[in-house]
């Protein structure tokens, strides 16, 4: 194959699209139902746009809330899943200071 090559059936309308691969493309249901979005829009509805991060509040965390975010993501990484019983010892853990936190962490992911 020299250079790109190019799709001779190339979807020349939204209806053309696969609703799988793009759940908001417009279809025809049927003569009395006006193009819809497969049951997901209404006519007329547009999604809504991403959100500014300057229209954002700022809300820092609680320490004991980031270092509890924090465990639970180094216990991920290191692929130890966490069974309903250990929430109780993961609280005492983000209750200890940030030092202690951090050992704790080196710990779990074996960095040095």
């Amino acid at each position: 194959m020299n250079g790109l090559q190019t799709f001779p059936m190339a979807p020349t309308a939204l209806s053309d699209l696969d609703p799988y691969r793009f759940p908001a493309a417009l279809a025809h249901e049927g003569p009395e139902d006006p193009r819809t979005v497969l049951g997901i829009m209404g006519h007329g509805d547009r999604p809504l746009p991403a959100p500014a991060p300057a229209s954002r509040l700022p809300m820092p965390l609680e320490p004991e809330d980031r270092r509890r975010l924090d465990l639970h993501a180094a216990l991920t990484t290191a692929g130890v899943a966490p069974l309903p019983g250990d929430l109780a010892a993961i609280e005492a853990l983000c209750r200890l200071d940030d030092a202690t936190h951090t050992a704790l962490q080196r710990w779990i992911t074996h960095v040095l």
